[in-house]
């Protein structure tokens, strides 16, 4: 039976024949030598070495429907499963994808999700080697993703050093700014409200630190502040924050702000889902890149112009 017109639901195509919609007519990429078909894909590894990261999308909790298409949602979860490949310097070589969903989700659907985890997944050379389906009450999406580190050591969190600069490429507080339009029924300012649904990471800024001696890196998918707490915990080190340095980012959000009754800062320091990568540089910064502060010597801590931020530092998992 079909769902209210709309086609075929996953219930009446099951879960083979969903698995052969999802792949009909997708090329792989180089590094798959066996795609998907068997108990397992066999990815190459060059390097001799992988890099794994994996990350979940819930349905309430990370993305909602009423608000993101489905291949909207399918483009994040791509996303920001590659900008942490990049934070280590890596090139992603594949996604493996769980999705669980309820019976009567029209295939169709499905179909519009997988064709934006695909658009995104080739945006950074790579593609969707397998996974699984199962039934669930509400969209669940978990992607693991794959990286080659072609040579080069892992860019970690803990390397940067005092004297160090800190530099950015990407945007920063786009998303949450995106996020306070919805949240409120803002329908103006169009590209924010996009940048919400859908990042755009820096792809190849990862690689490009990595080959400029990045000390340190990180994806900045909780928010500024917060994630650069873990950078100077992981090193042992202070980081300062220059206003300075930022006063465009906060330009670019101060209409959207004053129309919602926010703070620019808060969504620039403390905004997250952008996927902006922020490293430590003892040398030149690379093309694409531009200083926002500096590592200090002193116990771990986050300032902002020499001071402790007061505002939210970024996303809590498990907050209420």
């Amino acid at each position: 039976m079909h769902s209210d017109g709309l086609g075929p639901t996953l219930g009446d195509v099951g879960e083979f024949g969903v698995i052969e919609r999802l792949t009909r007519g997708r090329a792989a990429s180089r590094d798959v030598l066996i795609g998907p078909g068997d108990d397992g894909a066999v990815v190459a590894a060059g390097d001799g070495r992988v890099v794994v990261s994996t990350d979940m999308l819930v349905e309430g909790r990370h993305f909602r429907r009423d608000w993101s298409t489905p291949r909207d949602i399918g483009r994040k979860a791509v996303a920001q499963n590659a900008a942490d490949i990049e934070a280590m310097g890596g090139r992603v070589t594949g996604f493996v994808v769980g999705f669980g969903a309820p019976a009567h989700t029209p295939a169709a659907q499905v179909d519009a999700l997988v064709d934006g985890m695909w658009d995104e997944a080739v945006r950074v050379g790579a593609g969707i080697v397998g996974g699984d389906l199962v039934g669930s009450p509400h969209w669940v999406l978990s992607v693991t993703v794959l990286g080659d580190l072609g040579g080069r050591a892992p860019v970690l969190r803990s390397g940067a050093r005092p004297g160090s600069q800190l530099a950015v490429t990407g945007h920063l507080g786009l998303s949450a700014a995106g996020f306070a339009l919805w949240d409120n029924g803002v329908e103006d300012f169009d590209e924010l409200r996009r940048r919400h649904l859908v990042p755009c990471p820096p792809y190849g800024q990862g690689r490009a630190a990595a080959e400029a001696d990045a000390l340190a890196m990180i994806d900045i998918s909780d928010g500024l502040v917060g994630d650069l707490g873990h950078v100077a915990e992981a090193s042992g080190v202070s980081i300062d924050l220059s206003t300075d340095t930022l006063r465009s980012d906060r330009a670019a959000l101060a209409s959207a702000a004053q129309a919602v009754g926010a703070d620019p800062w808060e969504w620039v320091l403390g905004g997250g889902e952008d996927h902006a990568l922020v490293a430590a540089f003892a040398g030149a910064i690379p093309m694409g890149w531009r200083p926002i502060g500096r590592v200090l010597d002193g116990p771990p801590s986050v300032l902002v112009d020499g001071e402790p931020w007061r505002g939210a530092a970024g996303w809590q998992s498990f907050a209420q």
